[in-house]
């Protein structure tokens, strides 16, 4: 008897590991690529999309991508070419692979802007054989603009799919131990490697606009639920919660941390720490925003010495924490 049934891979289990997204390289085009789309998300602008779009390509992707490729240039990797961010999350991918994978456990990456895309990885998995997909957006702290719209674009990639796979999302770890214990590590590495005393830590996050928090969003509430926890593990130096990253006129969560680093100096606190637990990777805002622009600022307005503790990158303890978050759904 003739076998024409189209051959079919099944019975594999996928895990996804989503990060924000990288431009491909640090030139204008490739940059206002990558800023069109991310600009264009409408969980990240809440605003009217017909005007928002008037001002996105007539004024914004007109100007701001000369000062973005000014800043990821200051942090691009030259040795092997490419965002920090793309860096260690492929490298977290390939170790969460060697410590979990296996013939019927694939561990791959996506971004939720740029490349490599997340409908190109889940088509990717599921050629594979991929019944079952876990999806780990790289978010510690929910918020509809980052988590939400990755489960977004996943819902639209599966849409496109005759025979979908089954899906689960671990929707945020602010308060997982083991992330908590990973991060208090990072700190206490760091104060050991210096020969100072820091006279406070800052726990910086990246911010959105506080509308978005009177509306319900838990991003807010979870950052602070991060600090108060990590202040329990380690009691040495007092640990402030501040908010980064603010595009726009209108206001954002407070406190600022641009506007913390200025006015510090003058509150008496000269030796300072800077932690940032909801990147989980260091990316551009990490390593320009705070590490160049923010000591610049603080150093400038009287401060004595400033460092920035590494996000939890690739190491092992971080890889450990993905690993127990997901062998928690297969």
């Amino acid at each position: 008897m003739k076998n024409d049934h189209p051959d079919v891979k099944f019975g594999k289990t996928g895990v996804l590991l989503i990060n924000l997204g990288t431009p491909d390289s640090t030139s204008w085009w490739d940059i206002r690529k990558y800023l069109k789309e991310f600009l264009s998300d409408r969980r990240v602008i809440e605003v009217n999309p017909v005007l928002w779009q008037i001002i996105l390509n007539l004024f914004i992707l007109t100007f701001r991508p000369s000062k973005t490729a000014h800043a990821y240039k200051k942090i691009w990797r030259k040795d092997t070419n490419e965002s920090p961010l793309l860096y260690f999350t492929r490298n977290q991918a390939k170790k969460l692979s060697g410590k979990i994978g296996n013939e019927n456990l694939i561990v791959d990456f996506a971004m939720r802007y740029g490349n490599p895309s997340i409908k190109s990885k889940l088509n990717s998995l599921k050629n594979f054989g991929c019944e079952n997909i876990i999806i780990l957006p790289l978010y510690p702290q929910y918020a509809a603009a980052t988590t939400a719209t990755v489960c977004d674009e996943v819902y639209r990639s599966l849409m496109k799919m005759r025979w979908q796979p089954s899906l689960q999302v671990i929707p945020h770890y602010e308060s997982e131990p083991f992330y908590i214990k990973a991060l208090t590590k990072s700190i206490e590495k760091k104060v050991e490697s210096i020969n100072w005393k820091p006279d406070l830590i800052i726990s910086s996050y990246h911010g959105i606009p506080k509308k978005y928090f009177d509306k319900g969003d838990p991003y807010h509430c979870y950052c602070h639920k991060t600090t108060r926890l990590m202040k329990e593990k380690f009691t040495t130096i007092n640990i402030e919660t501040t908010f980064q990253s603010r595009f726009g006129p209108q206001e954002w969560l407070t406190p600022y941390t641009d506007k913390t680093l200025e006015s510090l100096p003058k509150k008496g606190v000269k030796n300072l720490l800077v932690i940032c637990p909801g990147f989980a990777s260091d990316c551009v805002e990490t390593l320009e925003e705070i590490n160049i622009q923010g000591r610049e600022s603080f150093l400038e307005n009287g401060g004595e010495n400033f460092d920035l503790i590494p996000c939890l990158n690739d190491n092992s303890d971080h890889v450990e924490l993905f690993a127990k978050l997901v062998t928690k759904y297969i």
